[in-house]
């Protein structure tokens, strides 16, 4: 065996084993909401197969009450959705164009596109449920 054919034999065995590793995750799951405004809820939505928005405000009691649940579900469903929070008072015009009148409300994008919007606190088994039919 000469060397160009030590080489392709090495060049080959490289080829081979680099197909037979799993492929890198292309998308990064977070396991705690992140920090959505303006400027990155369309590159947010893009970027997670399966976004919840979390929008609401300082002053909004039940939005408080909520923020603790959105952490746990966060934590929970690390890998298969992302959870993010926008304070509609700093970034009024998400709020606008997605017509949100009442806090807290959560948007849900899958693949990009806003697929449903969820008015009111829940309780965690009841938003649990209603993130499960988008998996």
């Amino acid at each position: 065996m000469d060397d160009l054919d030590e080489i392709k034999k090495k060049k080959m065995e490289k080829m081979m084993s680099e197909m037979n590793k799993p492929p890198a995750p292309s998308v990064q799951f977070p396991n705690k909401p992140v920090v959505i405004t303006d400027d990155t809820i369309d590159s947010a939505a893009n970027q997670y197969p399966l976004l919840i928005l979390d929008c609401w405000a300082e002053w909004c009691g039940p939005c408080r009450m909520l923020g603790p649940i959105i952490e746990e579900l966060a934590r929970e469903m690390t890998g298969k959705v992302v959870f993010g929070k926008l304070n509609v008072d700093e970034n009024m015009k998400t709020a606008n164009r997605h017509r949100i009148s009442a806090i807290p409300t959560m948007l849900i994008f899958k693949n990009g596109k806003l697929v449903d919007k969820l008015v009111g606190a829940y309780p965690k088994a009841s938003l649990s449920a209603k993130i499960q039919k988008y998996l």
